[in-house]
């Protein structure tokens, strides 16, 4: 790339940062909305999301909010089934794509990969991705993932550990 190139990039990253500081939240949850339809390949608005802290690990929940929405129950199980692999192989550009932004713990998660597992299991009406790991600095990491993610999709789940909520 030559130098007047270089300089549109710039100039265009600077345009798009400056935008994106000038949101609203309430614009900037939006477009964040709007990139999870993207990515995730469902409605935001047709489902609902909840991540839960547990001394273990955690966990990812996504549900269609009417039961008979078989579409967007099936489109739940595709993404959360590739989800669960892909950060297996420590690949976090899907949630950097939504959230626009490299989530907290992310880079741990990426390098301590191998010590953290991921098993997507359907449910009723969607599915779920259990994360478990023994690593302290890797449980860290998870947990600052889930609470970026609580507070990003505004679940209103707990921030905090239950004292006796641990994966069997």
């Amino acid at each position: 790339m030559n130098a007047a190139g270089i300089i549109a990039v710039l100039v265009f990253a600077t345009t798009i940062h400056a935008q994106q500081n000038t949101q609203t939240p309430e614009q900037q949850h939006a477009a964040m909305m709007k990139r999870g339809d993207q990515g995730m390949g469902f409605s935001q608005e047709k489902t609902t999301h909840h991540f839960l802290l547990l001394k273990n690990g955690g966990e990812i929940n996504v549900t269609a909010n009417d039961p008979k929405d078989d579409g967007s129950r099936d489109h739940i199980r595709m993404h959360l089934s590739h989800v669960a692999e892909m950060f297996s192989e420590g690949d976090f550009h899907v949630p950097m794509f939504i959230h626009d932004t490299t989530p907290p713990g992310v880079p741990v998660m990426k390098e301590l990969h191998k010590e953290i597992h991921y098993r997507y299991q359907q449910t009723d009406t969607g599915g779920k991705i259990e994360i478990e790991t023994a690593n302290p600095r890797a449980l860290h990491a998870v947990h600052d993932f889930l609470r970026f993610q609580i507070a990003e999709h505004k679940t209103g789940d707990p921030t905090e550990v239950p004292n006796d909520a641990v994966h069997r």
